[in-house]
């Protein structure tokens, strides 16, 4: 029932916006993360559909140029009511539930190399991103898609057994980013996924070792640099929805505040989620917003041009 309503309000979300070709617009600030712009004839493409290359939870479309090497700091804090939290933890603050710190280096214009590590699991991952298909302003192309892989590696173990042999620690993540900017304020994508841990992940009787999930994300613009965001996960997993576990599942939600600064886009948010890393967040998200499980995060972007271009391709 959670998910069918939480995926009514993403799809009342377009709802309200008129579905229509994205008009041009000025030439955005030159040290934007993406040095966005609108396009300026019928047949070409519609860029910045998100303007981060992270929402709260998902990846978006959006790649980093050739060259260029975009810094990514995500944190998680505790949870701010519920048994863990109140006054005793400043709300969560005094504690951090996960830690991100990642890099993305443009291979091309429309390639991606990845590598990060999460405090949550002391998760190592790796991983491609392409950019393969891009919405244009005359809809022959109504939408932009990217394509992700991801190799996740927990290098270390709290209990002995569980990893042997060593490829137990292995997982492995695929995800389909299909994207939409409908006008200049409102942009939506949906995210289908793939997850596969060689090990089931938490290690519980009867866990599935790999599962679909189907997830939704959109940015409503409120001011020249700042929006709304919201997004969304549901994973297809018998486990996870059965009433028989010991453990209680809930899908990853969050809502936060994206702010664009210069060369930094900066995001606040809340979630229900603890971990970070997608290989992480679908598998065993275990909080509840109704319980007061819900925690403050944010994510810091910073581009750098390591290529030498004084000016962006586009």
């Amino acid at each position: 029932m959670k998910s069918t309503i939480a995926l009514c309000l993403l799809a009342g979300a377009v709802c309200t916006v008129r579905a229509q070709t994205t008009p041009p617009a000025k030439t955005s600030s030159a040290d934007s993360l993406l040095n966005a712009m609108s396009t300026t004839a019928d047949n070409e493409p519609v860029i910045a559909t998100f303007k981060a290359s992270r929402l709260i939870f998902s990846q978006t479309t959006e790649t980093v140029k050739k060259g260029n090497l975009n810094f990514v700091v995500i944190h998680r804090f505790g949870d701010i009511g519920g048994s863990a939290g109140g006054g005793k933890t400043l709300w969560g603050l005094d504690n951090s539930s996960d830690i991100f710190i990642g890099f993305e280096y443009g291979i091309s214009d429309k390639l991606d190399l990845q590598f990060g590590r999460s405090k949550f699991e002391q998760l190592l991952e790796l991983g491609l991103k392409y950019h393969f298909l891009q919405q244009t302003a005359d809809d022959a192309m109504p939408f932009s898609a990217t394509i992700i892989g991801k190799t996740g590696l927990k290098p270390y173990s709290v209990t002995t057994n569980v990893f042997k042999p060593y490829t137990n620690r292995l997982n492995y993540f695929t995800q389909l980013v299909i994207a939409r900017k409908f006008s200049t304020n409102f942009s939506m994508q949906i995210t289908p996924s793939y997850l596969r841990n060689n090990l089931p992940f938490p290690y519980l009787p009867d866990n599935e070792k790999n599962f679909f999930v189907l997830g939704g994300a959109f940015r409503l613009k409120v001011t020249k640099r700042s929006g709304i965001v919201v997004d969304y996960h549901h994973p297809f997993s018998s486990f996870r929805s059965s009433n028989n576990t010991t453990t209680n599942f809930y899908d990853p939600i969050g809502v936060g505040w994206e702010i664009e600064t210069g060369g930094h886009v900066f995001t606040l948010n809340l979630s229900n989620s603890q971990a970070i890393s997608e290989i992480n967040y679908l598998a065993d998200t275990e909080s509840s917003w109704g319980k007061g499980q819900f925690r403050l995060g944010f994510t810091i972007s910073r581009m750098f041009e390591l290529s030498g271009r004084s000016k962006n391709k586009y």
